[in-house]
Order: C-alpha cells, then structure tokens, then sequence
C-alpha cells in the first residue's frame, strides 16, 4: 500500500464530510427544493450546500489555491500554485431521482511550465484526484506517478484485450446536450462489437469504474472539465489510456472521452473514428 499523502487526506476529509450531508439529502429527496438551471440539468440546495462545504474545507487547508466550481464558477488564486477542480455532486439527475449512483469529484491541476498548456489554457497536469461515492463509501483517489487506489487496494485497469469480451460504458446525449447523430453512429460501430454497453449517469464514477477494471473501456462527449478531470488520472494511474476523439492525450479530456487498456483502446478510437469518418 502506498502511503497517504497529506493532499490525499485533505481532499478525503473534505469528500467525505460534503458525501455525509448528500447521504442525509439523499434520504428526504423529495422534501428538496430544485430549481432549474436549463433544459433537463438541475441543481439543488444538496448540490449546493456540498460545493460550499468543499470549498470551506479546501480554502482552510490550501488559502492560496483558485478553483474551478461547477456551480460557482472559477475564483482566482495565486496563478503560481495549483488549482481545485470540483463537482460537488456529478449525477445529479441520479441523486434528484433517487437513483443511488452519484459522486464527489476533486482534482489538482498545476500551472503549465510553458504558461500555455497542451490546450492553451494556461494550465498544465492533473496531479492528483479523488472520487468520492458516498452511499458505498468508496474512495477512489490518484496522484501522479504514485497510481490509482480505491482506499489501500491498488487498482488496475481491465486485462480484457478482446471487444467481444468488454462491458463498455458511455453517456447518452439527452434533451438539450449533447449531438444524437454523432452518439448514435458511434453506437452502430461500438454496438456490434462488444459484450455490453452501459450508461449509469455519472461520467466521474464511469471512470473511476475503468481504473477499477470494473468496465473495461468508456467513452462520451460534451462532458465538463469537472466531469472528468479527477477520472482521467485515475484511469491513467491505473495503467489505462485516456485520449479525445482524435487521439490527443490532454491533461483533461473533456469534450471527447475515450477511455480503456492500451489494446482496447486502439480498438475503441479505429471504431469512433470510423464512426466520424462516415
């Protein structure tokens, strides 16, 4: 078991202390009080009263570090250390539904060395992420070059190097996100091929479930920086391969997702591709 580090530990009191009020939420969701922030994607006191949670926490521990918030959008740090990047509840629809199957997602993210960064940000590396499920407690957490864990269990990506063998997850587009024609022609490719296809409504689980070799290979569009950010890294700690549709290996991958083992992988993005192709 590798030791925890003091960053590890920060992050997890934080998800943990946010992942108990969503537990106490979760049980009278039908008392809480849900506004509409557009078409078919809700937020909730819950949502809300987890983010601010985090965000107390964090600030105490690290006063210098920004953050990028789902719901409060980016505050400014000292742009030479790093930053938080937050979803205080990813499956939110899930949560409101009373559907068990939400998360925590807390990642660090460093100042590119360049002060551009592979996408021109300004930002650089993941270095470390945490996803955090309340109602299992499960605590699935990453730091660069030290691999993925799920408490003290190290954690692997799938050994499976068939499709027809893999269980494969993904998110599907629904009433104002995301592009139908491009999901449903990347499905005619995927569908065929595979041993089963699954959509759970939380993009930060689906990729912690890859590290976990739980699902063998992910892939979705039009996700959020906060979506996938912890979740990348914890795929790649885990031994696995995380690109965007055209095959870049972004700090964050985001816009396009793919993400499984190195033969899988290959399978995955020659599929999409084609897909895109046609």
């Amino acid at each position: 078991m590798a030791a925890i580090s003091g960053l590890i530990r920060v992050m997890e009191k934080a998800a943990r202390k946010a992942g108990g009020r969503l537990r106490r939420d979760f049980g009278e969701v039908e008392q809480l009080q849900v506004s509409r922030k557009g078409p078919a994607d809700f937020v909730s006191r819950a949502d809300r009263h987890a983010e601010r949670t985090l965000w107390d926490e964090l600030r105490v521990a690290r006063p210098d570090w920004g953050f990028v918030l789902e719901e409060g959008g980016t505050i400014e740090g000292d742009p030479r250390l790093p930053r938080w990047i937050i979803d205080p509840l990813d499956g939110t629809t899930n949560f409101l539904h009373g559907i068990p199957h939400f998360a925590i997602s807390i990642a660090v993210q460093e100042p590119a060395l360049d002060g551009k960064g592979a996408d021109g940000s300004g930002w650089g590396d993941v270095t470390a992420g945490l996803v955090y499920q309340p109602i299992t407690d499960e605590s699935f957490w990453a730091e660069k070059a030290r691999g993925a864990w799920l408490q003290d269990a190290r954690l692997r990506v799938s050994g499976r190097r068939q499709l027809s063998e893999a269980l494969v997850a993904t998110g599907i587009p629904f009433h104002g996100h995301g592009n139908f024609a491009e999901w449903f022609a990347i499905l005619a490719q995927i569908g065929p091929q595979v041993a089963g296809i699954r959509r759970f409504g939380s993009a930060a689980l689906d990729l912690a479930w890859v590290a976990a070799g739980r699902y063998d290979g992910f892939w979705e569009s039009d996700l959020q920086p906060w979506d996938t950010a912890a979740g990348c890294l914890l795929v790649r700690e885990a031994g696995g391969f995380v690109t965007d549709y055209r095959g870049r290996s972004l700090p964050i991958c985001a816009k396009q997702l793919i993400a499984a083992n190195d033969p899988l992988h290959s399978r995955l993005h020659k599929l999409v591709a084609g897909a895109l192709r046609d």
